[in-house]
């Protein structure tokens, strides 16, 4: 449980390092940067099929939970003493108990793996962020630039505005 808490922090630390940091040219590719900016790339993508996957395993649990759920309420429709509680708040059917011991199981597994689903939710988010913080989406290879627009201060206190359309 610690294991994805900690991951977490550190993604949403590492968000808001990479979202306060000035919008500067660029420096030089670091030796380990492409590898670091592949891992971002790609692993939003993975991080993003996890959430699905946990999401579509909590779904699972459910259904189990659920399926003992409706067994124990038939169990207790069908009689009334079956889903008799003792003193200490069990059912004193050992089926209606074990019914009722197995829904909350799988219930618990369900609930765990949809905090896993919001974690890696979170931490895809945060891969995206950073993704996109880095680009620059002007293309490398094509340097045409069909409209311009400029504002400058004048020195009146307007404001200059230039347009130029290249054909």
């Amino acid at each position: 449980m610690r294991t994805p808490c900690v991951v977490l922090a550190l993604s949403l630390a590492s968000a808001a390092l990479a979202a306060r940091a000035p919008a500067q040219a660029p420096p030089p590719a670091a030796p380990g940067a492409s590898l670091r900016d592949g891992a971002v790339h790609y692993g939003k993508w993975l991080t993003a099929g996890a959430a699905v996957a946990f999401t579509v395993m909590a779904a699972h649990e459910h259904s189990y939970s659920r399926r003992h759920w409706d067994d124990m309420l038939t169990l207790c429709r069908s009689a009334d003493a079956a889903c008799a509680r003792g003193s200490d708040d069990r059912y004193l059917s050992p089926q209606a108990e074990l019914l009722y011991q197995h829904s909350m199981y799988y219930d618990r597994r369900a609930n765990r793996r949809l905090l896993g689903a919001q974690a890696s939710l979170l931490v895809t988010a945060a891969l995206f962020i950073i993704d996109l913080s880095g680009r620059n989406d002007e293309p490398d290879n094509i340097p045409f630039r069909p409209l311009w627009v400029t504002l400058e201060p004048s020195r009146d206190g307007a404001a200059l505005v230039g347009l130029r359309l290249t054909f």
